[in-house]
């Protein structure tokens, strides 16, 4: 099944050999309800609670794919979600920071992927509009929320010569953004079609209670 969704994802224009082995490779019916398993394969996007989803295969590949990972590089990724992107970005060689507003999600993910043997993906349960400053710069940031701006914040964050990958738009619709800092510090922006995210929310969920 996961050739098949292999198959699906290169059809669909994925091309990066490395996203494609790692997703491969990668059980998704590990990061599902179990009552979704027979499912887990096909491109389609799951509840994991708290409001949120796993998103499509197709979308965390194009994503994936867009970020250009390279071996070594420090990735912080907005919205741990189920954990599912952040186990991908490391089977790609990525070290991977991960950040989630929901404290319960924060939880299982962080368990699981303790428990599959991703313990090395640091996680933490916080703000992703406020990044995570005391492990920056990063090489690349993933944003898997759609969010109304790009954030001066994670911005600042990037490296020189490092590149973001942020969904941009309204509740409904958004645009997949590619920000690119030059080795001098200067931004550049490029856009790559129509998406579907949740809301990229600030704050944490105990604090908007």
């Amino acid at each position: 099944m996961r050739r098949q969704l292999v198959d699906i994802l290169r059809h669909k224009g994925i091309q990066d050999e490395r996203v494609l082995q790692a997703i491969g490779r990668l059980p998704r019916h590990w990061f599902l309800d179990p009552a979704f398993s027979d499912w887990a394969y096909r491109n389609l996007p799951f509840a994991i609670g708290c409001g949120q989803t796993i998103s499509h295969p197709h979308t965390v590949a194009f994503q994936t794919e867009l970020l250009r990972v390279s071996p070594r590089d420090k990735i912080l990724e907005i919205g741990t979600g189920s954990g599912y992107q952040s186990a991908v970005l490391q089977m790609m060689g990525g070290r991977v920071w991960t950040i989630e507003r929901h404290h319960a999600l924060h939880l299982e993910s962080r368990a699981l992927l303790e428990d599959l043997g991703f313990g090395q993906i640091r996680c933490r349960h916080g703000d992703g509009y406020l990044g995570w400053p005391t492990e920056g710069p990063f090489d690349k940031i993933l944003v898997t929320a759609g969010a109304d701006h790009v954030p001066a914040r994670l911005v600042d964050q990037l490296k020189w010569g490092g590149r973001m990958v942020i969904p941009v738009g309204d509740d409904t619709s958004q645009e997949m953004i590619v920000i690119d800092k030059d080795r001098y510090g200067a931004v550049r922006k490029s856009r790559h079609g129509a998406f579907a995210f949740v809301p990229f929310l600030s704050g944490t969920d105990s604090q908007s209670r």
